[in-house]
């Protein structure tokens, strides 16, 4: 085996009992997470569908998702759901947001009543417009939802590399629990009851993301894409607020940080796809990017809440194909003149 080798447990919390915590979802994210688990002192079963990771993850690397990252011994992998979730004290749920309610309905027969299921995706169902927690509370009645979110790379939280995130649910008890549970040396966790706030900056970044990156790929320079972050951030807002989160969530770590993050590096998945796309690149093949159903979604969001969102709206029909990002270029930079207003 080879690369560079991280380390198992390095740090557990004081006066926290160990966790089982089982995490569904052997990507990038999810192996990431399963090691932060290890990191903080509990238990760690990882669930994946592919007999393939699980086995890589098993010899202790993960090379299709994280190549060039030893994985350090400790996470017990599965492709029985049954087996991964059973006994489990907490459940981190790392698939893909489109896919959640297809993971749930899964698992539901196996899920252990009372226990927190916490949300890792990050986006809004595409066909029904739902936020990832009304899914869970549809699916797991009995279980309370929580949602962790924040500037994180998978990379970096693998390779146990500094990151702040925000543990979020509408019981600040069990949000306070859970940030505390997680945190290890280098992960610092922070709470917040603003369970809608942290999924709607986590979801809409994604799509300001794909924007970034197709105003970088484009070659219209720095001072467009510092622009296009900053009016995408005031879209998020307006957005955010219709659904009820708090401007200061929108603020923090999981709105602004999020969104500074995701739109400054090719390590995002989603300004990698939207850098393919500004350079005219086949999009085929490239890693899964949330924000391309997001932004439709979104899009139809604010039409029918009556919110000015611009940038999504051009989002989404770029993505659609019903213009051209210079096309779509044009039509931001020609709207009507006014004051400039951050809400």
């Amino acid at each position: 085996m080879t690369g560079e080798a991280v380390s198992g447990q390095d740090v557990s919390n004081p006066g926290k009992s160990s966790w089982r915590v089982t995490v569904l979802g052997g990507g990038a994210w999810g192996t990431a997470l399963a090691l932060a688990m290890l990191r903080a002192g509990h238990k760690v079963r990882l669930f994946a569908r592919d007999p393939q990771t699980v086995a890589a993850i098993g010899q202790g690397q993960n090379p299709r998702y994280l190549p060039g990252i030893a994985i350090a011994p400790g996470i017990e992998a599965t492709s029985d759901i049954a087996a991964a979730l059973s006994g489990a004290d907490c459940v981190l749920a790392v698939t893909p947001a489109q896919s959640l309610r297809a993971t749930l309905a899964v698992a539901k027969d196996n899920m252990p009543d009372g226990i927190p299921l916490v949300l890792c995706a990050k986006g809004i169902e595409r066909d029904t417009g739902a936020l990832l927690s009304a899914i869970v509370e549809e699916i797991l009645p009995r279980n309370p939802v929580a949602a962790l979110s924040g500037p994180s790379f998978a990379t970096d939280v693998a390779r146990g590399l500094p990151t702040a995130v925000v543990v979020a649910a509408r019981d600040e008890a069990l949000a306070a629990d859970l940030a505390a549970r997680f945190s290890a040396q280098n992960l610092r966790c922070y709470s917040s009851d603003d369970l809608i706030g942290v999924e709607i900056g986590g979801a809409l970044k994604n799509v300001f993301a794909i924007a970034a990156g197709a105003v970088t790929g484009a070659g219209l320079g720095a001072s467009a894409q510092a622009a296009m972050v900053t009016r995408g951030f005031v879209e998020l807002r307006r957005i955010g607020a219709a659904f009820g989160a708090r401007p200061e969530t929108l603020m923090g770590l999981s709105g602004l940080g999020d969104l500074l993050l995701t739109c400054s590096s090719a390590q995002s998945r989603n300004f990698a796809y939207g850098l393919a796309l500004g350079q005219g690149k086949a999009l085929a093949g490239l890693p899964l990017a949330e924000g391309v159903p997001t932004a439709a979604i979104a899009a139809r969001i604010a039409v029918e809440r009556g919110i000015d969102a611009p940038i999504i709206a051009a989002v989404a029909a770029i993505l659609d194909g019903a213009i051209t990002i210079s096309q779509a270029v044009t039509a931001l930079m020609t709207r009507p003149l006014k004051t400039e207003t951050n809400d």
